[in-house]
């Protein structure tokens, strides 16, 4: 009896769920092609860039390390007891920055001192100048010997040269409060303090070592058959590994002395100043280890990776087509590819490529 009740609600209960699901299954029926089969992705709105051909330089990436070309042991001019030490390691400064003060407190005495001398001497000029001109008024009239006269003429003489002395002497003086401040030779970095507060310094003695941040360099070692594809002057990619920066370097020399074992050569290549890098830290240099060439030149946006290979999507009727990428050389923000099928003009695309499937539909909304 219970179970002829239920019956009408059981069937209710179906169809309720029958109509609640149709617009779904419409709607799936809707999506599905004239053939029957479920259309693809939506098409992907992108960016695209176009490719160039031109003639460039294959190039390898060789580890180098970071050195800087100029440093100095900046030393103490005079002795004396530190007073401030205004720097510490690592600290970047520019020049004429302060970067160690030794009192003076001693030194100011005696230069007031030396003032006090030459009023004194001044003095003593204006009483030798009077009497030198009284005498040689007397002596012009025979009134005085000859011997008083040059006396006179003597003291007053001396008087200046006395004077003469006292400001020389003051000058060293002033010479020295001023070297008591020792300041930065140029803009660098602090590699070490050898001093600090309350310290007694020697003249002569090195307090601080500091290194041209105006200096930075490259020491990259490269094959002696290298040496034919490049020059002084020429420009070429560095990557400082630690942050995984690329700036610009210049290749300015090579040491005259080559290793006797691997017969490497030592590049030198300068680099733009860099904050918070360390001596001996690591440096991809990309050098050039071929003649001139031409290549296929697409942007480094252009590239996506897959399974540790590099790709690039081109763009064939209004749908995304995936392409391999051989690159032999690295152009900063561009590289250097080498395969054939990479045309001048054709298109790749730069921006929105991160999401691409191949054969997917893609709508170009602007060029790079």
């Amino acid at each position: 009896m219970k179970n002829r009740l239920l019956l009408p609600e059981v069937l209710l209960l179906i169809v309720l769920i029958a109509v609640a699901g149709f617009p779904a299954f419409a709607q799936a029926e809707e999506s599905k092609s004239e053939n029957g089969k479920p259309s693809g992705p939506p098409p992907a709105k992108v960016v695209v860039s176009k490719i160039s051909r031109q003639q460039v330089f294959e190039n390898n990436s060789f580890i180098g390390t970071l050195y800087y070309d100029r440093t100095s042991h900046v030393s103490s001019e005079v002795s004396g007891l530190v007073e401030t030490v205004a720097v510490k390691v690592g600290d970047l400064v520019k020049r004429d920055a302060q970067l160690i003060r030794i009192d003076t407190e001693m030194l100011g005495k005696e230069i007031d001192l030396k003032h006090v001398d030459i009023e004194k001497i001044t003095l003593k000029i204006e009483n030798a100048e009077k009497n030198y001109r009284r005498q040689e008024s007397l002596f012009e009239k025979d009134g005085v010997s000859e011997k008083l006269y040059d006396d006179a003429r003597f003291t007053y003489q001396d008087s200046l040269k006395e004077k003469q002395t006292a400001e020389l002497e003051l000058s060293k003086l002033l010479l020295a409060k001023k070297k008591s401040i020792i300041r930065a030779p140029y803009p660098g970095v602090i590699l070490e303090k050898n001093v600090d507060s309350g310290d007694w310094v020697q003249q002569g003695r090195a307090l601080v070592r500091i290194a041209s941040t105006e200096d930075l360099y490259v020491r990259v070692p490269v094959s002696e058959n290298l040496l034919t594809y490049f020059k002084a002057g020429q420009e070429v990619p560095v990557r400082i590994i630690a942050y995984d920066k690329e700036v610009p370097g210049i290749i300015e020399d090579y040491d005259p002395v080559a290793d006797a074992q691997t017969k490497n050569v030592f590049l030198k290549v300068k680099i733009p100043a860099q904050e918070k890098v360390a001596e001996n830290m690591s440096a991809s240099v990309y050098v050039p280890t071929s003649e001139k060439k031409e290549l296929a030149i697409i942007p480094r946006d252009a590239l996506i990776k897959m399974q540790g290979q590099d790709f690039v999507y081109t763009v064939q009727d209004d749908k995304a087509a995936i392409m391999p990428v051989r690159i032999v050389t690295y152009l900063g923000n561009k590289i250097g590819a080498d395969n054939p099928s990479f045309t001048e003009g054709m298109v790749v695309v730069v921006e929105g490529n991160e999401r691409l499937r191949p054969d997917q539909p893609v709508v170009v909304a602007g060029e790079k």
